[in-house]
Order: structure tokens, then sequence, then C-alpha cells
């Protein structure tokens, strides 16, 4: 029993992409990242306004709600601060570059102007 267990176990996990990316197909969704970076104004915490602070609060709220509209696969950002070339990246699962390209424009951080952007077709491969 525990080896038909396992056997299964690893079936499932080796073709679980392979299922996915075949729904995906199946209903015309794509992939797509946009790549954010903030103003050199921001590098320093100390230049952080309200008016920012409360940009990127509607910007997460927003990447919340995508994330229940199935739209979001993931979004994050590196972790260091004051470096020059981080970055955060948000990932999409929608039926169009416009729609994606829409999403990105009006991502609150940007409309602000804390954060500059950068769309790209994008396919996951691996994902846990």
């Amino acid at each position: 029993m525990k080896k038909l267990f396992a056997t299964s176990l690893v079936f499932f996990c080796l073709c679980a992409p392979l299922v996915s990316q075949k729904l995906l197909k199946r209903d015309g969704r794509k992939q797509f990242a946009y790549v954010l970076r903030l103003i050199p104004r921001l590098r320093g915490e100390q230049n952080w306004t309200e008016q920012d602070n409360a940009a990127v609060g509607r910007h997460f709220r927003r990447l919340q709600q995508l994330h229940k509209e199935g739209k979001l696969v993931l979004a994050g950002k590196t972790l260091d601060d004051v470096d020059e070339s981080q970055f955060g990246v948000v990932i999409l699962e929608v039926s169009s570059v416009e729609e994606a390209r829409k999403i990105m424009e009006e991502d609150d951080a940007v409309r602000a102007g804390v954060m500059t952007a950068r769309l790209f077709p994008f396919r996951v491969a691996l994902i846990r």
C-alpha cells in the first residue's frame, strides 16, 4: 500500500505542472510578469512621504484583490532596500497582453510615480 501511495504521489507531482499548463492553454489565459522598480528618491526610508506609503498600501490591496480573482500567480520583491538593483515582480495569468498592460498601468504605485514598471510575456515552468 505504501508503495502504491508513493508511486501515486510521485506521478501526481510530476504531472501536476503539465496538467496546469494544459488547463491554462484550454481556457486561453496567458502569463505575464511586470517588474517594478522604486524611483531613486525612495531608496532611503527617510524620503518616504505619507502619499508614497498610501500608494504602496493601495498597490498591495489591489494585488490581494487580483489574487482573489485568480489573476495573480505571485508577487514579491527583493529585500535590499538601498541597492539600486532591487526590484519587485508581479506574475499575472490573464486573457491578453492588453489586460496585463492595463493592470500594470493601473497599479497604484505606478500611477503615483512611486515605482516604474515594465511588462514581459512570461511562463511559469516550475512551481512548488
